[in-house]
């Protein structure tokens, strides 16, 4: 199990940031290594929404199936994935005392064992780390400046 914590400062209010980030269709539009998103369930917020996202990490490319299995408005979003690497992801949003959010984001990922499990995961934190860190600086330079 690989375990990845990061977390950015955005200068705008909770509300502005849940509204940006509830419209996961847009996601593409910060997520680098998130290329297309297709929803398969009929709603597209909530949980219970079920949607296909590409990923393309380096040469890897997989589809992903996701959904929310956690949705509070303006606080927190979970997700569960499976693909070439299964796992389970949240977004939670906290209040600063200046009225800024913290965003915080968190995944835990297993690399199957034909992957090379332990040791492709090893390997592959510092990278998923760089490329998240990236797109959480993207999605703060989208929400402050529309």
């Amino acid at each position: 199990m690989v375990h990845i914590k990061l977390e950015i400062e955005i200068n705008a209010p909770v509300t502005q940031v849940w509204d940006d980030i509830s419209d996961i269709q847009t996601h593409v539009n910060w997520m680098s290594d998130a290329s297309e998103i297709s929803f398969t369930s009929e709603q597209t917020e909530g949980v219970g929404t079920i949607f296909n996202c590409e990923t393309t990490v380096g040469p890897l490319k997989t589809t992903d199936k996701m959904q929310i299995t956690e949705w509070i408005p303006n606080e927190l979003m979970a997700i569960s994935h499976n693909g070439l690497v299964a796992g389970k992801g949240k977004f939670k949003l906290e209040e600063t005392p200046d009225l800024k959010t913290l965003f915080k984001w968190e995944e835990n990922l297993d690399f199957p064992f034909y992957l090379g499990g332990k040791i492709t995961g090893y390997f592959a934190k510092p990278v998923l780390k760089r490329i998240w860190q990236k797109n959480l600086y993207k999605l703060k330079q989208l929400v402050e400046n529309p």
